[in-house]
């Protein structure tokens, strides 16, 4: 068959192969999702960066943090991140894991020469590279499932609305050539040019999946790469030594992949042994925001501080990828007259991958915090930190005129729907001896989902450290502990009592070693 896709096989394409618009809401979410960062001194801390100063997290924190600084310094942030999952679905419990190497941070502060005779006495300048999010993930999981198959999604999908004749589904393949092999522009059309659904009407509609009664072993993995990085360009002033104020503009990168496989394995039955679903993204970005921050010191014991972040308005690629692969009993398939038996025509099917261009905006973000010195021995600093989920925002120009306001006005509605703002709360604390620093932090990251489904969301971070520092030298180290809950489902039907999904425990473990030198 030649390649012969309309317009309406195109959009029919992007609308099964890309997910529905309101998924989007999701990834905005993910991309703007808030995580513990910083130096491995104010890892150690919990985090806090609202109210602590004269450190190169102040770069990407509070800002006016640098207003601290008497000399110049360049540090950076190398780090091993473990990820540990456990995973429940329909009763089955697996774990995996994975770790990797990366460098966290990297900065360089320029401080300028004090100027005695003023009121503004120094100022500086800094630039840091810093991993804001990492998307580094893996879980697998297994189910016995005696409800549905990943097929009677798609069967319900090209039976909404009055359903898709079979013209058009013929329409969106493209059988190719013996050295090419075949192509589906959507993935209905993969499904019934395998036989995997098959028409009862006329026309096509309805259609019923080829095996619609077997019980099935599910077995799924997702592994995912990337990270949401930002260099950071900060100036800050200190007045009279007691009001420090800075401002950062942040230019930040986003790199993300994933691929998912999901695969259906029939029991006992007479026409399928399995069938797999495999899912690819990939994902490039960039973005830009601003902060603007103030430290005060009300006396020697007792300073308070704040910050407030700008959204980041980014520019998203993403590129979609989908294939689905059969093995059939005796490599057979029932489509003759009467069912008699064929051989299959196929065992794997790409779908066509589709791109997208949208431009997000993540939440404005506000922290305001205090910092508590005792007698020279230490701090106790903390925050509560303003997260505005509910305003996160997307749209595009990549469609016609109406789609692009139909995808910014259903994004936005389910934002609505399924983010609300938070609070966030961090504490820390330092004691210091000599050359010697202790520290330990924690912080409770709050669930921003409306809708909890018995699942809460929400994340407690815990995180201690050492480190010492001479005139001349710093050494830094610090582990955090990162645990939480979430959920993923394979598929959706339309009554939510035929699927299940994936409850996943998430434990993080990031060790972080920041030296660094002044000048």
């Amino acid at each position: 068959m030649t390649k012969s896709i309309s317009c309406g096989g195109f959009i029919l394409g992007l609308f099964f192969a890309l997910p529905a618009f309101s998924q989007y809401a999701g990834d905005v979410f993910r991309y703007s999702e808030v995580n513990q960062n910083g130096t491995a001194r104010f890892q150690g801390l919990g985090g806090n960066h609202a109210a602590i100063g004269g450190d190169a997290s102040s770069l990407f924190g509070n800002p006016a943090g640098l207003g601290f600084y008497s000399r110049s310094e360049i540090a950076i942030s190398p780090a091993v991140t473990s990820v540990n999952n456990k995973t429940t679905y329909i009763g089955d419990v697996n774990s995996s894991g994975k770790g990797n190497f990366n460098i966290a941070h990297a900065s360089a502060i320029f401080t300028s020469q004090p100027g005695f005779q003023r009121k503004w006495k120094r100022s500086s300048f800094g630039i840091a590279y810093s991993r804001q999010q990492s998307f580094r993930e893996v879980y697998n999981y297994t189910g016995y499932n005696t409800k549905s198959a990943y097929v009677n999604k798609v069967a319900e999908d090209v039976n909404r609305g009055g359903g898709i004749s079979t013209a058009q589904l013929e329409a969106d393949f493209d059988a190719g050539t013996a050295s090419m092999g075949p192509l589906a522009y959507s993935l209905p059309s993969a499904y019934y040019n395998m036989y995997l659904i098959n028409p009862t009407g006329v026309n096509g509609p309805p259609y019923v999946p080829l095996d619609n009664s077997s019980a099935l072993e599910q077995v799924g993995s997702y592994s995912a790469t990337g990270a949401n990085t930002q260099w950071s360009l900060s100036y800050a002033g200190n007045y009279d030594d007691k009001l420090y104020v800075g401002a950062t503009i942040g230019f930040s990168r986003i790199k993300y992949d994933y691929d998912r496989l999901f695969t259906d394995i029939y029991v006992d039955s007479p026409d399928i042994i399995a069938v797999d679903q495999q899912d690819g993204l990939s994902v490039r970005g960039n973005g830009a925001n601003l902060s603007f921050g103030v430290i005060y010191k009300l006396n020697p014991s007792l300073q308070l501080g704040g910050v407030l972040t700008s959204p980041t308005w980014s520019s998203i690629k993403e590129t979609f990828s989908q294939g689905v692969g059969a093995d059939f009993v005796d490599g057979k398939i029932p489509a003759g007259p009467e069912g008699a038996l064929v051989p299959a025509p196929y065992d794997f099917i790409p779908v066509k991958a589709n791109e997208f261009v949208y431009r997000i905006s993540s939440p404005f973000k506000g922290s305001f915090g205090a910092t508590y010195f005792v007698k020279g021995n230490g701090f106790i600093t903390g925050s509560l930190e303003y997260v505005g989920y509910g305003a996160m925002r997307a749209n595009t120009s990549y469609l016609s005129d109406a789609d692009n306001t139909a995808f910014k006005d259903e994004t936005v509605q389910e934002i609505k729907d399924a983010y609300r703002n938070t609070v966030n709360v961090r504490v820390g604390g330092e004691y210091r001896a000599g050359l010697f620093r202790g520290r330990v932090g924690a912080a409770y990251i709050a669930d921003p989902y409306l809708e909890r489904a018995d699942i809460d969301r929400s994340k407690l971070v815990f995180s201690a450290g050492v480190g010492v520092r001479n005139d001349r030298f710093f050494a830094d180290v610090a582990g955090t502990l990162t645990t939480f809950k979430s959920a993923y489902t394979p598929y959706f039907l339309n009554n939510p009592a035929d699927y299940s999904s994936v409850i996943i425990s998430n434990r993080t473990v990031n060790v972080m070693l920041t030296v660094g030198t002044f000048f």
